[in-house]
């Protein structure tokens, strides 16, 4: 799969991959420079903490997150966001079911 060439990323034409413990995620597009993902929750799913070179930006589209960065914590809400620096530690708790847009740069080739 190589979505270098694709400018226009249709929702409905991507797969959920299940990832379990109520976590799915949807890889929308991407080029070597960066990757744009959706990632749905279900309450009480968890994004463990992890860390990554890459740097991440993740915009709550809809639910309510618990979001610790670097051992801050904080309640994210629909509309709002947080960006990750490279290799800080990081994760979230779903309490209320929804929604993250996430985008790394560079693409998260372990996401293919």
């Amino acid at each position: 799969m190589n979505n270098q060439r694709e400018v226009f990323l249709k929702d409905d034409l991507k797969e959920w991959q299940d990832l379990g413990n109520g976590v799915q995620r949807k890889v929308l597009g991407y080029t070597s420079e960066m990757m744009l993902v959706k990632v749905r929750f279900e309450t009480g799913a968890v994004g463990e903490l992890h860390h990554h070179p890459h740097v991440q930006s993740s915009y709550v589209s809809s639910g309510k997150f618990k979001y610790s960065i670097d051992g801050k914590d904080q309640i994210l809400s629909e509309g709002d966001a947080c960006v990750v620096p490279s290799n800080l530690v990081h994760g979230c708790i779903c309490l209320e079911a929804g929604e993250l847009i996430d985008s790394f740069t560079p693409f998260r080739a372990d996401f293919l």
